[in-house]
């Protein structure tokens, strides 16, 4: 199972690139895209690495995760597969259901937030490979998608059903955000080491422009405060009550991260 490929667009994000697995009915050089906000650089890619499209996967409706569809779609006959929410869609998944793929098989995950219709895509270990989870906004590296249509508590059951996947998983998410990430979760905790040394380590990989992504789920609970919300030092650092509710505290995560410059 070859890694996948990020394509970075636009400001911030990544628009991935799933290899497939050889089989019978799929060719080297096959690959699935997921979130595509614009369709250039995704031709540019494919013609340039010689890749064929077998499909695209959506994670939500926002602009720039969709915005390249028309101009894939007007070149390349391909499923879409994504929420009904976008119109592109044309092979709508939801919560629950196994997406099998020609050379690839996905878990699909409702985990609504950052919006009501957010997906993510789970690929189970193999082998050669650990699992990966593909989930758009809903949580990054260090960090997680502000909330424009969901609630605390709604991200806060999103996040929750993510991390009780393996700790080995490589998260693969849609922007390059670690780093202000990381500097407002020291904001909140300035001794906190493990979040010191992760951002030393960013730091140096961004100075090279090099990606910080993917990061690993086992990493996330260390160094993510969003998957922190049930840490005593975390509350405290926020002066909230202790025993607040994990959604309380989230929301407050969530508020400061909104203002942080």
């Amino acid at each position: 199972m070859r890694e996948p490929i990020g394509i970075p667009a636009l400001d911030s994000n990544y628009f991935w690139l799933l290899p497939v697995d050889d089989t019978p009915e799929c060719q080297s050089g096959d690959v699935y895209l997921i979130d595509p906000g614009d369709a250039q650089p995704v031709l540019e890619t494919l013609k340039r690495e010689k890749f064929r499209l077998r499909g695209i996967l959506i994670t939500h409706h926002h602009w720039d995760h969709t915005d390249g569809l028309d101009g894939i779609l007007s070149r390349l006959r391909v499923p879409v597969h994504g929420p009904d929410s976008v119109p592109q869609v044309n092979q709508v998944v939801k919560d629950g259901d196994r997406l099998e793929l020609p050379g690839l098989t996905l878990s699909v995950m409702a985990v609504p937030g950052h919006t009501l219709d957010h997906l993510a895509y789970f690929q189970a270990a193999t082998q050669e490979a650990p699992p990966r989870l593909f989930c758009g906004d809903a949580l990054f590296a260090a960090g997680c998608g502000r909330l424009f249509e969901g609630t605390p508590a709604q991200a806060q059951t999103s996040l929750d059903r993510l991390n009780t996947l393996p700790g080995e998983t490589r998260i693969y998410c849609a922007h390059e955000y670690t780093q202000t990430n990381l500097r407002f979760a020291l904001s909140v905790e300035p001794d906190n080491a493990a979040v010191r040394k992760r951002l030393d380590h960013v730091s140096e990989l961004r100075a090279s422009h090099r990606p910080t992504l993917p990061s690993e789920l086992s990493l996330e609970r260390e160094t993510n405060p969003y998957l922190r919300t049930d840490d005593p030092s975390l509350v405290s650092a926020l002066g909230l009550p202790p025993n607040s509710e994990r959604s309380r505290v989230f929301g407050e995560l969530r508020s400061r991260k909104d203002r942080f410059r």
